[in-house]
């Protein structure tokens, strides 16, 4: 009776040490697997970061882009109309130079 108590108590040992061992490694799979959500979810986030702020950069640079054209169709107007006012002036100055160089009759 004894050497079956003794086995009865080792095999009880054996089984309880056998779950904790399962649930050990039941729980550090589970941690495992949680850190790897926790590290998926921050990637995530940080790629959707990364495309906002791409985004926000490649908005800047279109209005940036658009403010440029905007000032360089300004400039060209401002020197088509100096171009117009100094081809005016060249004009008004060649007839009066016809004029005082003319002969007179």
């Amino acid at each position: 009776m004894r050497k079956i108590s003794i086995a009865v108590l080792s095999l009880t040992a054996g089984l309880a040490l056998s779950a904790c061992s399962q649930q050990t490694q039941d729980n550090a799979e589970k941690t495992a697997n949680s850190a790897a959500e926790d590290v998926g979810g921050v990637a995530v986030k940080a790629s959707d970061a990364v495309g906002d702020a791409a985004n926000v950069v490649g908005s800047a640079a279109d209005k940036s882009a658009a403010a440029i054209n905007e000032a360089a169709q300004k400039a060209e107007a401002a020197a088509d109309r100096a171009g117009d006012k100094i081809e005016a002036g060249a004009d008004k100055a060649r007839e009066r130079v016809h004029e005082e160089t003319a002969p007179k009759h």
